[in-house]
């Protein structure tokens, strides 16, 4: 038992109580023991991932039925990790972006609920025993639900919260499902290894869905957009970047525990392939620029189930080397997804704060008042696009060489890894163009409303939180060999048949030195443009017009034209709904055309499908009016077909 990391945790534990417990009155003293919570817990983290070695606690005691069992080892380490780093400096964040002077009445309730949320996620984490699992995954779900629906004065707002209480309870009916019956099986509520058990396979089918509903791969994914979209910015970066993380922990933690069932890995495999692609496609046909960042985050969780998905296949079929890969890529692409995903929904957050909108069409010409906010975002935009040399393209060039080791084996698999391996880079191209069209669009150009000709700059808090994100990112990117050991030990966790103590793969000590060069011509290059402007050798003109004497800010791209090419290929899917005013004069007074994406899973295959079951659940209860000769009738009418069947079962 590793008893330095026991203790490092059961301190976190206390301060996170005392957080807890002075969210209402004191929002200094909820800051410090928040961001003390965060350090204790990153530093267990840090001590299961460098040693390898994890712990466990059993009481002698009980609740009820329910034991008090704690587990950490390396998978638990390696999500306890980000949520610690993501829950400090999201509650640096939100004492200023959600602070008591502008939201007197909501700024303590969500000091309290992120507080119940970061606690009850870490005891997820820790939980070995099936019941004391489900009760912190519905304290989860539940102080989840209290954040997003923080600011409850809007009707969008509700109905988001609303959605997504209802998805999150559905995926806790199926793991109730899943707990039951291994509980029923086993004659007990622990949990642990049960690899030779090869009947408990089919179980996790149901933690497939259970666990996919709240991580938000497709068609899953139907809360998500809204959610995200309508929380408070700092609630938005702890659902991405964390909360929807916890799908895919349970995900690696049971499929890692059980024996699989047959088509499992081909059916997690190809959910992220479908992830991936169509999570960008959506995000290319957003003008919120929150939603559009919820739609990355489906992207991104279809990056890390194609990693998980092969690596699957690999352990079925006996392959190490590539299934070591390809895992490791997934489980790097965690951390590196909670980390730029955090920064841009931060982002994000400081544009709406200076600008109160989201519509990217208003917006424009930031990069002059927001000269922070606009460098933080780009960075993490070309973290997500996966550009070098920053951590998003570390993981996925990883899953890249576990897919490229895999077309070598002979099989499926290696007919599957081709075009999976495409079908991922057309992922990473269509990333690039959605940032690039973001980027251009709110920060670059001219300021399109009143609003964001008087954007200002965010504060010192929030620029703080976001710097931090930002340098870790920028780590992770240039010395991806040093975080190789501890992604190593939780592949060995995952896998104790794979011996994953090894040094880092060549490519990816190839892949360090390439990025710290390009990292120090990138500076070098940036230092002497800056020299250049600074000194006045650089002039300054109207951008160009084509030929008009006054160009205003309407005649630049919006949101919707810069993308219209691209998601025109992809109009079957995305089924836009279009409003046009044509032009039909030489001067015409009025000439408009707009385009909505809409949430196409949800409107047009859950909705009708609600719609058809509420009307035969509304006919049926008409037949509930309380006259008791209808009910005589009823009892008659069943009577009589039940005789029916009984005689034409034995003339048959």
């Amino acid at each position: 038992m590793n008893s330095i990391a026991a203790w490092l945790l059961t301190l976190a534990g206390a301060a996170a109580l005392i957080a807890l417990g002075c969210a209402v009155r004191s929002g200094r003293g909820w800051l410090i023991s928040s961001l003390s919570a965060s350090g204790f817990a990153l530093g267990s983290a840090a001590v299961v991932l460098t040693t390898g070695d994890g712990w466990t606690w059993q009481a002698g005691f009980h609740l009820g039925t329910a034991g008090i069992h704690l587990r950490m080892d390396a998978v638990s380490a390696l999500f306890l990790a980000l949520l610690a780093v993501l829950g400090g400096a999201g509650a640096l964040y939100s004492r200023e972006y959600w602070n008591e002077r502008e939201h007197p009445r909501s700024a303590p309730a969500g000091r309290l609920w992120w507080s119940s949320l970061l606690l009850s996620m870490a005891l997820v984490l820790v939980s070995s025993d099936g019941l004391q699992f489900l009760i912190a995954w519905e304290l989860f779900a539940l102080s989840a639900w209290r954040l997003i629906i923080l600011d409850s004065r809007h009707a969008a707002v509700r109905q988001a919260g609303w959605l997504y209480f209802a998805a999150s309870h559905a995926g806790t009916l199926c793991l109730f499902g899943f707990f039951a019956s291994l509980a029923a099986r086993t004659g007990s509520w622990d949990l642990g290894p049960l690899r030779d058990q090869t009947d408990f396979a089919p179980l996790l089918w149901l933690a497939l869905i259970g666990f996919g509903l709240k991580a938000g791969l497709f068609p899953l994914h139907i809360w998500l957009p809204s959610a995200h979209a309508n929380a408070p910015s700092h609630i938005s970066a702890i659902l991405s970047g964390v909360a929807i993380k916890m799908g895919i922990y349970g995900l690696v933690r049971f499929t890692g525990w059980l024996p699989l069932p047959t088509g499992l890995p081909w059916v997690v495999a190809s959910l992220g392939v479908v992830s991936a692609v169509l999570g960008v496609v959506f995000a290319l046909g957003q003008h919120d620029l929150k939603r559009l960042l919820a739609y990355h985050s489906v992207e991104n969780i279809g990056i890390i189930l194609i990693g998980l998905g092969f690596a699957l296949l690999a352990a079925e079929q006996g392959n190490v080397v590539w299934g070591q890969l390809a895992l490791a890529g997934g489980l790097l692409h965690v951390w590196n997804h909670g980390l730029f995903k955090a920064l841009l929904f931060l982002g994000a957050g400081s544009v709406l704060h200076a600008t109160g909108t989201r519509e990217m069409s208003r917006l424009g010409g930031l990069w002059r008042t927001m000269p922070w906010t606009t460098a933080l975002f780009g960075l993490g935009a070309a973290a997500i696009a996966g550009l070098p040399p920053l951590n998003g393209f570390v993981s996925e060039f990883l899953v890249y060489l576990g897919l490229f080791e895999a077309t070598l084996a002979h099989g499926p698999s290696a007919w599957a890894a081709i075009p999976a391996a495409v079908l991922l880079g057309m992922t990473g191209a269509l990333a690039l163009a959605c940032f690039v069209k973001v980027c251009g669009v709110v920060f670059l150009g001219a300021p399109r409303s009143p609003a964001a000709e008087g954007a200002h700059e965010c504060g010192r808090l929030m620029r703080t939180a976001m710097g931090i994100l930002a340098a870790a990112c920028v780590a992770i990117g240039l010395l991806p060999v040093v975080f190789w050991p501890a992604v190593a030990r939780v592949v060995e966790a995952w896998q104790p048949a794979w011996t994953a103590r090894q040094p880092a793969p060549a490519p990816l000590a190839v892949l360090t030195f390439v990025h710290v060069v390009l990292a120090l011509l990138a500076g070098a290059v940036g230092a002497e443009l800056w020299r250049h402007v600074h000194r006045g050798r650089v002039g300054r003109a109207v951008t160009w017009d084509c030929g008009y004497a006054a160009p205003t800010a309407r005649m630049q791209y919006t949101a919707s034209s810069f993308a219209e090419i691209i998601t025109g290929w992809f109009a079957w899917i995305l089924r836009p709904v279009r409003h046009e005013h044509p032009v039909e004069a030489v001067l015409p007074v009025r000439a408009m055309r707009t385009e909505h994406t809409p949430e196409t899973v949800l409107e047009r295959i859950i909705e009708p499908a609600a719609r058809g079951v509420l009307r035969v659940s509304t006919a049926v209860r008409r037949l509930q009016h309380g006259r008791v000769q209808s009910y005589l009738l009823y009892t008659l009418i069943g009577l009589a077909a039940l005789a029916l069947l009984i005689v034409m079962h034995r003339a048959g």
